[in-house]
């Protein structure tokens, strides 16, 4: 589950090393936790597994949760790109449900199923540090998007305003909800096809309620 954006042929030969190198050092730690646990695997392990100092482990991950939890940044990107490079008559909640639908066609990490991913899951809930900042990731996730969502409103991104950061509170909240019920699934070992086609549902039910809760889609217009 490690990576990034599939955007290699637009970066730098500087860049795409460095993109290897923190893919290289993010896989090695997954294997690493996925096998012994998170809490039972040092980062200077991870290191030497990468064949890297652990000082260059940390100047990509400055936290070992974000070893495992890599796609974080990946995260914030994809959604606030998808509010601010949307359609010109799209509204921020109308592509947000299209990232989500795009995601589960893609079987991308971030937005569907897949084989294995019930392991991925259950390391990080046997982990009270890897939950925790799960739990902060939704929080830097709610303020970006709250953030893109002023600026499409014609605000200050850097200073929301309460429309603005109700709308993405009721957004995150509902998508992690949307998320938890395909980790249920996953860990109950379901089969992936069959749950991504309940999924798929869920996504187009969850964003229905949304648009009935934000008939603006998202700009905090009245």
């Amino acid at each position: 589950m490690a990576g990034g954006v599939d955007d290699d042929a637009q970066l730098s030969l500087r860049e795409r090393k460095k993109r290897l190198t923190r893919q290289r050092i993010s896989g090695e730690a997954t294997l690493l936790f996925l096998e012994r646990g998170f809490d039972n695997v040092a980062v200077a392990e991870v290191a030497r597994a990468a064949g890297v100092s652990t000082m260059t482990v940390f100047n990509y991950f400055p936290r070992k949760e974000d070893l495992f939890l890599d796609r974080i940044p990946e995260a914030v990107e994809l959604i606030v790109g998808a509010v601010r490079e949307r359609g010109a008559d799209e509204t921020p909640l109308a592509a947000l449900r299209r990232l989500a639908l795009d995601l589960l066609a893609r079987r991308h990490p971030l937005g569907g199923p897949g084989e294995g991913f019930g392991h991925f899951f259950r390391t990080v809930l046997d982990a009270p540090s890897l939950r925790a900042r799960a739990r902060e990731a939704a929080e830097e996730i709610e303020a970006a998007l709250a953030g893109a969502l002023a600026e499409a409103a014609g605000g200050d991104p850097a200073r929301p305003d309460r429309s603005a950061r109700l709308a993405a509170a009721m957004i995150i909240a509902a998508w992690r909800a949307l998320y938890a019920e395909l980790v249920d699934r996953q860990l109950e070992g379901d089969p992936v096809e069959e749950v991504a086609v309940e999924h798929e549902a869920v996504i187009r039910h969850t964003f229905d309620v949304l648009a009935r809760a934000l008939p603006d889609g998202g700009l905090g217009r009245t």
